[in-house]
């Protein structure tokens, strides 16, 4: 999730069906509408003299529209339950069709998808006790079927879990694992762990209980700035951070967790400070990375771009931007 200070007011209208969403103004664009991003509004606090999030979360939908969601909470709170001024947990599927987000009111996770229907709640083990909504992060697989769940607890007791919507099974994968979200078909997740002498081991853990895939990568990939792993289980897209000063564009580079195999980097047509992050596959074999720019006070610029695998060449497919209004703003697949 991207994080941003500013000031305004945008959006309000009537509520669209049983979602709570409000529809804004619609652009030329058509097809299919999915969400591209949501965003929420900062408010200057004269009390406390910094910006906080306010208002409602809105999406950014694929047909130029926008839309609020009511239910969704404006903010986290920690274990006491009070109120932590950061914007609440919000998350959108790879596909745009699954939204995942803490209720306003009780702070319970929920799943729903864009498109209307009853959300579905999450279970309430999933933020166990001594455990603010400040102290999670989640992830949505590529078509939200599953909710990845991990805690930023210190020293690292809890382990993440994997929620599957429609039964409410729950997975548990190692607490002193970094989770990095699911590979391209929703089978697996991709996690880091440091190890004792200094590497960073990587996992890819199979959901169906099977045997986890393990390699030592390279620095290269252990450092890098986004992963995303593919719908085999073991081919890891890897993107650096590009570095204005000497005109690097971020790049990508394709690692095999089982053979250890590395291949040449691949230059991303975009400026030196754009940041690639929620790099993700589908289930098809295709991948797409989201790339962040935009300074505070001015609006973000989204790009996803499609890579290439073998050449890792890559070409545009969307291009968005979101308000510069914005306190914090999180991409689909992010």
């Amino acid at each position: 999730m991207r994080h941003h200070s500013a000031t305004a007011a945008f959006l309000a209208a009537a509520v669209l069906g049983g979602l709570g969403l409000v529809p804004g103004a619609a652009h030329a664009r058509t097809g299919p509408a999915v969400a591209r991003a949501a965003w929420i509004k900062s408010c200057y606090d004269k009390k406390e003299g910094d910006s906080r999030p306010c208002g409602h979360w809105r999406l950014l939908r694929s047909d130029g529209t926008q839309a609020t969601v009511r239910d969704a909470a404006i903010t986290k709170i920690d274990a006491a339950g009070k109120e932590v001024r950061d914007s609440g947990t919000f998350a959108i599927s790879a596909d745009g069709k699954m939204l995942a987000y803490e209720r306003a009111g009780d702070h319970r996770l929920v799943v729903r998808r864009l498109a209307g229907g009853p959300a579905t709640v999450l279970p309430k083990s999933v933020v166990p006790k001594g455990i603010g909504t400040d102290e999670i992060g989640i992830d949505l697989s590529p078509t939200g079927d599953e909710v990845l769940i991990d805690y930023m607890d210190d020293p690292a007791r809890l382990p993440a879990k994997v929620v599957t919507v429609a039964t409410g099974k729950i997975i548990t994968l190692p607490a002193d694992d970094t989770m990095l979200g699911f590979s391209g078909d929703g089978d697996e997740v991709l996690a880091t762990r440091h190890q004792g002498d200094g590497t960073t081991a990587m996992y890819a853990y199979p959901l169906d209980g099977g045997a986890p895939i393990k390699s030592t990568p390279p620095q290269v990939v252990a450092n890098a700035l986004a992963h995303a792993l593919a719908p085999d289980g073991k081919t890891v897209a890897t993107f650096t951070a590009g570095d204005p000063e000497t005109k690097q564009p971020p790049r990508v580079r394709i690692y095999d967790l089982e053979t250890g195999d590395l291949s040449a980097s691949g230059d991303l047509p975009a400026k030196p400070g754009a940041l690639p992050y929620a790099p993700y596959w589908t289930a098809d074999g295709r991948l797409d990375v989201v790339l962040h720019s935009g300074e505070d006070g001015m609006p973000a610029v989204i790009r996803v771009l499609t890579v290439d695998p073998q050449t890792r060449e890559a070409t545009q497919a969307d291009k968005y931007t979101i308000s510069k209004t914005r306190y914090a703003y999180v991409a689909a697949g992010e």
